[in-house]
């Protein structure tokens, strides 16, 4: 009992560590994938119970960070573009803190997804300020301009359109990775607490004749392969890994972009990378090795043709060994590819979404968010497509785009300027 007694009270200590968070762009891991288990693997007629939800939240694309009893986003109000804070449950706003001048375009609003570590709140908006802000009270700590310092620039959409800046920033090792898209700094790296410079990554050359200069429409992920430890970015020229602690660049791939947005987080898996873009593009899986033992290499181990696989914006996901996505440009046919071989498991299935979608994962269910407002709700099996459940998002007004968040039980569901949060917890019978 004396030794079990400690065992327990260590355990309790670590219960706020191991509490479900989703922190930033992505997840826990920034691979759309939520640790949660024990969730609803069906779902009722009209969906599952509306916990709770917030308004106020302004016009934006934004996801939601969720961390401990608070959520964060990035939206437009009359006033400019606001990074916020929202108490859990019940939808109080708690904090406020203007970070630009409103996006003005077609699809007006907000972009970035804040990264939430160490009680600090780091976002790029998209007038391209990286911030870092307090959690507490969204007093900001430091900023940098992408464009005014570091020389940033978007590839354009035929050379005209310019969508701002989408990424949402990775921290690690202290650092915050973010993409400038410079010819000095392609990448650029700062200091997490002060923002200072750390390296940056010149552009550089990527061989090959797609795509156009400047960042793109991801965001960074971090990868290990051939023991080499790398942030892995796509960027307006195509995909390429870089060393985390120099910002060198390790190796790069051209084929998988295209002219007008590159914009999918590559998938990481060991020594593999899995990338796909829109615009009738295709899909690429990469082994990224040692060559002579020394300098990394990219090697494609296959091409899928945009008629085979191409994800528009809404992410992949990979669940034991299978990558599942929406795929069509402008669409969001559900789709399962063995990523291994490239061989299309099933698919493209049809459902009543329309347009683009979004996805996330948890507990082997998929997570299919719509353009018009449709959550659907799917079996992650490589033995065909099985649909469990779907409901429609309240007040869609236009393009239902933010990317679905899953933690402590709750699908969080941004819609412009409202927030709806839903119970998927499974309850005993």
């Amino acid at each position: 009992m004396r030794r079990i007694l400690p065992c327990l009270a260590a355990l309790l200590l670590l219960a706020p560590v191991l509490a479900a968070d989703w922190p930033q762009w992505r997840g826990p891991n920034r691979d759309g994938k939520a640790p949660d288990t024990d969730l609803l693997q069906n779902w009722p007629e009209g969906g599952p119970k509306l916990a709770w939800s917030a308004a106020g939240l302004g016009a934006g694309y934004s996801s939601v960070a969720v961390v401990g009893d608070r959520v964060y986003t990035v939206g437009d109000l009359s006033d400019g573009q606001h990074a916020i804070a929202v108490q859990q449950p019940g939808g109080k706003i708690l904090w406020k803190t203007r970070i630009g001048p409103i996006h003005e375009d077609q699809f007006i609003g907000s972009r970035s997804t804040p990264t939430v570590v160490d009680g600090h709140v780091y976002l790029v908006s998209t007038e391209s300020e990286v911030y870092c802000l307090s959690a507490k009270d969204g007093s900001v700590k430091w900023k940098r301009n992408l464009i005014e310092e570091f020389g940033g620039a978007l590839m354009k959409a035929m050379g005209k359109v310019d969508w701002k800046y989408s990424e949402s920033p990775l921290v690690d090792d202290g650092k915050v990775i973010v993409t400038p898209g410079g010819k000095e700094a392609l990448l650029v790296a700062l200091n997490a607490k002060n923002g200072k410079e750390v390296w940056r990554t010149p552009a550089g050359s990527i061989p090959g004749d797609k795509g156009r200069d400047g960042a793109g429409y991801s965001s960074v992920v971090v990868s290990n392969a051939a023991g080499v430890k790398q942030y892995v970015q796509l960027v307006g020229r195509g995909v390429l890994g870089v060393d985390a602690k120099t910002g060198k660049q390790l190796w790069s791939y051209n084929k998988v972009a295209n002219d007008v947005a590159n914009i999918s987080t590559p998938l990481i898996d060991g020594d593999h990378v899995f990338v796909s873009t829109g615009y009738g593009t295709g899909s690429a899986l990469l082994h990224i090795s040692k060559k002579d033992g020394k300098q990394l290499q990219a090697r494609e181990v296959y091409w899928l043709e945009a008629d085979t696989l191409q994800n528009h914006h809404g992410g992949l996901v990979l669940h034991k060994g299978v990558v599942y996505t929406g795929t069509g440009h402008n669409k969001g046919f559900p789709i399962a590819v063995d990523m291994q071989s490239g061989k299309v498991l099933w698919g493209p299935a049809r459902n009543k979404g329309n347009r683009s979608a979004a996805i996330a994962f948890a507990d082997d269910r998929l997570y299919f968010r719509y353009e018009n407002g449709l959550v659907v709700l799917i079996e992650a099996t490589p033995e065909g497509y099985k649909e469990r459940g779907s409901f429609t998002i309240p007040e869609v007004k236009q393009f239902s785009w933010p990317h679905p968040v899953i933690a402590d039980g709750k699908l969080y569901l941004r819609e412009q300027e409202n927030l709806y949060v839903y119970d998927i917890k499974a309850r005993a019978e």
